[in-house]
């Protein structure tokens, strides 16, 4: 009995990963692990940028909100508590709330040109039809996605309202990738074509 208990390989106690785990990374460049950071950088760089994407359509602004979020996840990683939740799940939080605030910054810029625009025309700015306009538009949306088959219709929605990857949308719904790929561009064609959007 006590062969057995002492026959047990250290590569069992302590498994050396396949690819590199983004918590032991992050808790590595906590510590000021340059080296750690770098491989943290390459794991998650395209998952960040990928995401931000998803909420920005231009891609030069996206890369700019991507390299301020591994910035800020090189600045704070000391703060990450993987009690919370995973590596990964903490740095998209950092990545999908910049890119949220980087949105709302524009609409902000954006409304107080318009209102400038507004007050020197002396036009007044009708909310209540601005909110049926809002309303409408929502409904298309609905609409049209009710048109696509199924496929296009899960993989539009777990790609661009939750914000997963292609290959995650492919593992999600148990499809090859390629497939996954061409029944979105197909989906996102028909949308456009239901919505009335001219490319």
């Amino acid at each position: 009995m006590a062969e057995r208990g002492t026959s047990r390989r250290p590569e069992h106690l302590s498994p050396v990963p396949d690819r590199p785990d983004p918590g032991h990374l992050l808790r590595a460049v906590a510590g000021g692990e340059e080296a750690a950071f770098g491989k943290l950088y390459d794991l998650v760089a395209p998952r960040v940028y990928g995401l931000i994407r998803r909420v920005l359509r231009d891609p030069a602004q996206a890369e700019e909100v991507a390299q301020e979020v591994l910035v800020e996840v090189w600045r704070t990683a000391a703060r990450f508590d993987p009690a919370r939740g995973s590596a990964t799940a903490w740095i998209c939080t950092i990545a999908h709330r910049r890119a949220v605030d980087r949105v709302r910054a524009e609409q902000a810029a954006s409304e107080r040109l318009a209102f400038v625009g507004r007050a020197q025309v002396d036009t007044p700015y009708d909310a209540v039809a601005d909110e049926v306009s809002g309303r409408l538009e929502r409904q298309q949306v609905r609409r049209c996605l009710a048109g696509l088959t199924e496929l296009q219709r899960e993989a539009v929605t777990l790609a661009y309202y939750q914000g997963h990857s292609y290959p995650q949308v492919a593992e999600l719904l148990g499809t090859p990738l390629p497939t996954v790929k061409t029944r979105m561009r197909d989906g996102l064609i028909r949308l456009r074509d239901c919505l009335g959007v001219t490319a």
